[in-house]
């Protein structure tokens, strides 16, 4: 099948701990024999402008429909596959992980936070992995269903709004066929991976049906305290060179 992997990401907001998570991606589509393409504010050009007037300033949401329409878009170009990553997805063992079979997938999140003076782990899915195909029917649905929802929503509105809020909604449902293979590290998890272990990176994993070979590593979070922790630049640039040399 023809497959496009798809990136975007603001140019001035390109850290280099971010780089090296795109630069994971991009040698990853190569040794699945996909294409490339990256791009900046161009992905805007697939909404209309009054989605990015009305979340404003949560960009995040005009993005999650921006990459919907993309991959359409893409489809339309005659690719049979086209597939998304968030910027901030570190692809650390790119030998295990295939594109899976079926018309469409999503991410796998295990979300572990602070609860009540112990941990608790929230398994849900994400969109910073998605996948769709020619013959996929969920992509149409999902996109014009959640322009139609920001036309009708009043701010403010949660970030999650049409991303892995309406997503998980909906696999809940209709059950989605979900890539065990790409999760997400909390600020917790993302902490115990940088010390070694813990018990919140333990119960992230053990929320995957199979080993993850990418993470997304929640960049919003980067230098904001959450759930006690506050996960500097440095520490991301550490736990990224962990990750990888974990698969070498």
């Amino acid at each position: 099948m023809k497959t496009v992997i798809l990136q975007s990401h603001a140019e001035e907001a390109l850290r280099p701990w971010v780089r090296r998570c795109l630069a994971s991606v991009k040698d990853w589509a190569t040794q699945i024999g996909a294409d490339y393409r990256f791009m900046h504010d161009e992905l805007f050009d697939h909404i209309p402008a009054w989605i990015r007037e009305k979340v404003a300033p949560q960009i995040v949401i005009a993005t999650d429909l921006a990459r919907l329409r993309l991959m359409q878009n893409a489809l339309q170009e005659g690719y049979d596959r086209a597939v998304w990553l968030d910027a901030d997805v570190i692809v650390f063992a790119p030998g295990q992980l295939p594109l899976p079979d079926g018309p469409h997938a999503v991410g796998r999140e295990v979300w572990v936070q602070g609860s009540h003076g112990d941990l608790k782990a929230y398994r849900k899915v994400h969109n910073a992995f998605l996948m769709t195909s020619r013959e996929d029917s969920f992509l149409p649905f999902y996109a014009d269903a959640a322009e139609s929802m920001l036309a009708r929503a009043k701010p403010p509105l949660v970030p999650q709004f049409i991303g892995p809020k309406f997503l998980t909604a909906l696999h809940n449902m209709t059950g989605l066929f979900v890539e065990e293979r790409i999760g997400m590290l909390s600020p917790l998890a993302l902490r115990d991976a940088l010390e070694g272990g813990g018990k919140a990176l333990e119960m992230t994993l053990a929320g995957h049906k199979h080993p993850p070979a990418a993470f997304n590593l929640s960049a919003s979070y980067c230098a904001r305290e959450a759930d006690g922790v506050c996960n500097t630049v440095a520490d991301y640039e550490t736990v990224i060179e962990r990750l990888l040399n974990s698969s070498a």
